[in-house]
């Protein structure tokens, strides 16, 4: 599974962005995605993820602002942003789990997202 992710930018705080995870490859063997972030000197922080059983999930720091949607065949992840804070600038990176794994292990190559106060 190949993941790219794009829709990133520039935006001022309190605007919104959508991101977009597009899957090529084995898609159909696709049971999970997850958007990480990581801001410029600091781990990787957990944003949200969205399952085949129709689970889906964020984080609190971002919970009531971002979520997370997709089409019916794993073609394309969707991360919705509002109420975007200057905290939330970071690089996106999506990542999607196979039914025979246990974790993340195909990941896109960031987005970055930008938020000006």
């Amino acid at each position: 599974v190949q993941l790219q992710a794009s829709g990133g930018g520039l935006v001022q705080a309190g605007k919104s962005l959508r991101l977009s995870c597009a899957a090529s490859g084995n898609i159909g063997s696709i049971n999970a995605v997850a958007w990480y972030r990581q801001a410029q000197g600091k781990e990787r922080e957990f944003v949200g993820v969205i399952t085949s059983m129709g689970v889906h999930n964020v984080a609190d720091s971002v919970k009531g602002r971002f979520t997370i949607s997709r089409d019916n065949a794993w073609n394309t992840v969707y991360l919705q942003m509002n109420s975007l804070k200057p905290e939330d600038t970071a690089v996106y990176y999506c990542a999607a789990r196979v039914e025979w794994e246990d974790s993340f292990d195909s990941w896109g190559q960031g987005t970055q997202v930008t938020v000006s106060s």
